[in-house]
């Protein structure tokens, strides 16, 4: 009997070894509480949102997140904590409890960040964006595992529709509050960011009044000076820089959210330096991904959101987003590499066993399609493709590009994650 008592009053956070931590866009979770804030579309017993809907959303949304099965997880577009609260019930029904929550209390704001947890939360705190509308509060939440204190910040930047400089005031509010943590602090930024990892790239004219400077890459300093991506193992010692868990993904499958065919990866877990140290909690590697299940989706492959048409609710649909995950660990220590880089020719990505990164000097494309082009080089007799390039590659335009992985697809290879190290035709040839 003494044994089993001891075994019941030791904390449960204190034997954790792997926490596996979520975030998900769960669109527009309201309850049927009227309290003046709501969108339209969500005003209680208007619209067709009766509570017959609101139970079937909740349930679809519970459905989910129960699959999904992780420690933590990070939630954006939850009005109220008495939403939050029912689907933390609604979870519970389900066989799959989360004991512990927080959330943001942004007054007059429609929505709220939040986190539902199956660990203790040592104290949470909202950092004030500004007090304007339409700026969220950031979440900020501490633990204590094995005595480490961990912060995880839960992000809703603007919306698209929005210019570049509105992302640029929540994360330079983040940063702020980054910069005043101790030395070697280890946290986690996650949430719906509204930018592509590689935002400077395709920003929209029409919203770039930050002359090419992005939030997500800029301001967190998730590329370097020269725009080129920080990766795992490239951190500068004390320097403020991050590193997107969504390179660990084939550009190809970069994205969490697709509307009617744009594919965006808006959702993000990104990382700082002391997640790869070989001390305390580490990512793991690899353990990055997108939960997708077929029940996700429609028919014709788009995101099966919560349906809205002619002004009514249908009753059915999830999210327009999808959750994306990673893995960390107290005892599974990140072993970290300095990166050696080779200079190639495209004839060394069909070697049978090619050491990544290779550097391929003066490619061009010589040919471009919706999602894919094929490349040349000099002094080489093959072409290669790379899928997924977006708008960052063109017709007949030069290159040096790095290459950091390749797939075998129907009997041929393909470059699936690329960084592009210089753009010939850029004015005055210099990196980006």
């Amino acid at each position: 009997m003494f044994k089993i008592f001891i075994l019941i009053i030791i904390p449960f956070f204190l034997l954790a070894t792997e926490i596996k931590i979520a975030s998900y866009n769960v669109e527009n979770l309201f309850d049927m509480t009227y309290d003046g804030n709501e969108y339209k579309e969500y005003i209680p017993n208007k619209h067709n949102w009766t509570v017959q809907n609101f139970n079937k959303k909740l349930l679809n949304i519970s459905e989910s997140i129960c699959e999904l099965n992780a420690d933590i997880i990070a939630l954006q577009e939850i009005e109220n904590k008495n939403v939050l609260q029912k689907l933390q019930q609604s979870l519970r029904k389900f066989g799959c409890s989360y004991g512990y929550l927080a959330i943001t209390h942004k007054q007059k704001s429609a929505i709220q960040v939040a986190i539902l947890s199956r660990f203790p939360i040592q104290s949470s705190k909202e950092i004030v964006v500004k007090r304007a509308l339409g700026y969220r509060n950031i979440l900020e939440v501490k633990y204590l595992f094995n005595k480490i204190p961990f912060y995880i910040f839960v992000n809703h930047w603007k919306s698209k529709r929005s210019k570049e400089s509105r992302r640029m005031f929540s994360a330079r509010a983040l940063k702020k509050r980054l910069l005043s943590l101790p030395k070697e602090s280890e946290y986690i930024l996650l949430g719906d960011f509204n930018s592509d990892h590689d935002e400077y790239l395709h920003i929209e004219h029409k919203h770039n009044d930050t002359n090419g400077k992005t939030a997500i890459n800029h301001i967190l300093n998730t590329v370097n000076k020269n725009n080129i991506f920080i990766r795992k193992n490239s951190f500068k010692k004390d320097a403020f820089e991050h590193y997107n868990l969504w390179l660990e993904q084939p550009n190809y499958k970069r994205w969490s959210h697709n509307f009617y065919g744009k594919k965006q990866a808006l959702d993000a877990i990104i990382l700082p330096s002391t997640l790869f140290d070989g001390k305390g909690i580490d990512y793991v590697n690899g353990s990055f991904n997108v939960f997708k299940r077929d029940y996700l989706f429609h028919k014709k492959g788009y995101i099966l959101r919560w349906e809205y048409k002619k002004n009514t609710h249908k009753g059915k649909g999830y999210s327009d987003h999808l959750p994306i995950f990673a893995t960390f660990s107290t005892t599974q220590k990140f072993q970290r590499e300095e990166p050696s880089v080779s200079e190639a020719s495209i004839d060394s990505i069909f070697f049978k066993k090619p050491i990544f990164p290779l550097l391929l000097k003066d490619i061009i494309v010589v040919s471009k399609e919706k999602k894919k082009v094929i490349i040349a080089q000099k002094n080489s007799k093959k072409t290669i493709i790379i899928y997924g390039t977006k708008e960052s590659l063109f017709l007949d335009k030069k290159y040096d590009i790095m290459v950091y992985g390749r797939k075998f697809y129907k009997g041929d290879y393909e470059i699936i994650d690329f960084e592009i190290e210089k753009r010939y035709d850029a004015k005055n040839s210099k990196k980006e």
